[in-house]
């Protein structure tokens, strides 16, 4: 069984733990990955293999430091099986900061896991990874992920124009860009 993240969360509400990718997550990332409806925020083209996935687990416990990547797989206590992934990437050592993602599968959203999860990444990069900040990019439409971000601390720092590829042909969407400072600035 795979390490697990675990941490207190709000009295009430649904809770999940964060542990490391196993072999066993293959087809809970396969139909992850090749949900469309996700595909616009993961930068997704295209369907993913199962054999690409395979490749990719077998690498998924590579160290934080040299891959620059971290994602862990949320489970719920309540539901006892996946219900999504947390994403460290992006990572640049000089700076201690990285890039966070959160995918939490259509039926579970809007219970309070992706805050708990969140809650448990920002904890672990903090106090496990020693990151000085992390930051992400939201769809200003967004309004269910800016909320998540803004309540877990997260501030407003700009917004790119035209940013984000939209649904139709030719249309461009305006994103929000997000960053959490884990330790006081020097």
């Amino acid at each position: 069984m795979a390490a697990a993240l675990a941490g207190p969360g709000p009295a009430a509400g649904p809770r999940v733990v964060l542990r490391a990718l196993e072999p066993d997550d293959l087809e809970f990332l396969y139909a992850l990955e090749n949900d469309p409806a996700v595909w616009a925020v993961s930068d997704t083209l295209a369907p993913v293999s199962r054999h690409a996935l395979r490749e990719y687990l077998k690498h998924a416990t590579a160290d934080f430091h040299e891959v620059r990547q971290l994602r862990l797989v949320a489970d719920s206590y309540d539901w006892g099986q996946q219900v999504g992934v947390v994403d460290l990437f992006n990572f640049e050592p000089l700076h201690q900061r990285a890039a966070v993602g959160i995918i939490i599968l259509g039926p579970a959203r809007r219970q309070g896991y992706a805050q708990h999860a969140l809650a448990l990444l920002v904890a672990h990069a903090r106090d496990v990874l020693h990151l000085h900040q992390l930051h992400c990019t939201v769809a200003a439409a967004n309004r269910a992920s800016l909320g998540l971000f803004r309540a877990a601390g997260f501030r407003r720092v700009g917004t790119r124009r035209a940013w984000l590829r939209g649904p139709a042909p030719g249309q461009w969407l305006d994103a929000v860009e997000l960053q959490l400072v884990l330790s006081p600035a020097g």
